[in-house]
């Protein structure tokens, strides 16, 4: 098994609190991950139709059947036996006695909300960060983008094309169909490369209806299922003071890159260097990075974008609990002093005027961290060694 980040922060919590759900995009390594840390622990898999059932037809017997500590994996497909586990835990608390797993965060969240509040912790296992990737070429950033980091791909050396072609039916089409009824998986699919061709943009459902072909409620419905199901995340815009004009819409990133990638066609890394959305793709792999970098140790994400209507952004903005860190992205690999000029130029003005703002850094695509002009310039595979909070 890889070595994950999140297992410790799963073991701590198992030591507070009664249950522990972890949540994440299937695939994502929560089977193995929960299966290796709980050792002692019995284990259930809610995806067989016949287990689904007798979870759902009679949770009092199930429970009976399979005691704690207990490992019950894609909980979500039984939400309703939540309930009927929440008066067991209010009579013996026991740290750690159940842990949960499940692929759709929207419906799982809002269970645990209404029957397990107080006595659930809720983590989330995202795709390999890339300080958990077994090989890393610091001078090529391409590969590392291209394969993404679904662990089955990694720890098998795996062929990321075909694999990500049958995750994309198996699971992204599959679980879409079955949340929301989509017959026609030949549009959907259209959205789904349509969406990919955005990444990292501002998000505009009313353009993205338009070119798949469909109405505005289903473009919506059909992105908040990506998005529940982590396939996809936005970076909401930053607008604290509401005297300027900035942009309102949020940016869309792809929680893993290699599926971003296949989803635009891109079958090679030496394809995806020479991409017209190589840069874009760059960025919503720091982005995505970032992000891990908080899941995994149980922080909020808190990532933003902000821009002005007119003049100035900043590619991606962490308020974080000490001071807001503000990122640029830039997969060039060296940056010229004109380069620099122009980034400092774009962001100086939102930056001097927040309160508790660290100095910009800078993630590129180059192997050698700097430090010019005050900036600090973070090299692609080093992102995963700074703090993000």
């Amino acid at each position: 098994m890889l070595a994950r980040t999140l297992e410790s922060r799963l073991r701590e919590a198992a030591t507070r609190m009664p249950i522990i759900v972890v949540t994440g995009p299937r695939q994502s390594g929560k089977t193995t991950l929960v299966r290796a840390t709980f050792k002692e622990h019995a284990y259930v898999n809610l995806e067989p139709l016949d287990v689904r059932e007798y979870a759902m037809d009679d949770p009092r017997g199930f429970l009976e059947d399979y005691p704690p500590p207990l490992i019950l994996d894609e909980v979500q497909n039984a939400p309703t036996l939540l309930s009927y586990i929440q008066p067991r835990v209010d009579e013996q608390p026991i740290p750690g006695q159940y842990v949960l797993t499940g692929s759709h965060q929207l419906g799982l969240t809002r269970a645990i909300q209404q029957s397990l509040a107080g006595r659930a912790e809720l983590l989330n296992l995202l795709p390999l960060a890339i300080d958990e990737l077994p090989h890393v070429d610091e001078n090529d950033p391409w590969t590392t983008i291209f394969r993404g980091g679904y662990p089955r791909i990694h720890d098998q050396h795996l062929d990321p094309s075909r694999w990500l072609a049958d995750y994309v039916t198996t699971y992204v089409q599959r679980d879409v169909a079955d949340v929301l009824d989509v017959r026609d998986r030949s549009t959907f699919a259209t959205f789904l490369r349509l969406l990919a061709g955005r990444v990292a943009q501002e998000r505009n459902l009313s353009s993205l209806a338009s070119d798949v072909g469909v109405t505005y409620p289903t473009i919506g419905a059909w992105s908040s299922v990506l998005e529940a199901s982590f396939v996809t995340f936005l970076a909401p815009a930053w607008f604290a003071n509401h005297r300027k004009r900035f942009v309102k819409s949020p940016k869309i990133h792809f929680v893993d890159s290699g599926l971003a990638c296949h989803l635009l066609g891109i079958r090679s890394e030496d394809q995806l260097s020479t991409h017209p959305l190589r840069g874009a793709i760059f960025e919503s792999w720091v982005a995505s990075e970032i992000w891990k970098w908080r899941l995994h140790r149980g922080l909020p994400p808190d990532l933003f974008h902000v821009r002005r209507v007119r003049g100035a952004e900043v590619d991606l903005w962490i308020d974080a609990k000490r001071e807001r860190i503000p990122v640029e992205v830039k997969s060039a690999r060296t940056l010229s002093r004109d380069l620099l000029d122009e980034t400092q130029r774009k962001t100086q003005g939102l930056i001097s005027e927040e309160a508790a703002v660290a100095p910009l850094r800078i993630v590129y695509g180059g192997s050698t961290p700097q430090r010019r002009y005050a900036l600090e310039v973070v090299p692609w595979h080093e992102v995963a060694e700074h703090r993000w909070d």
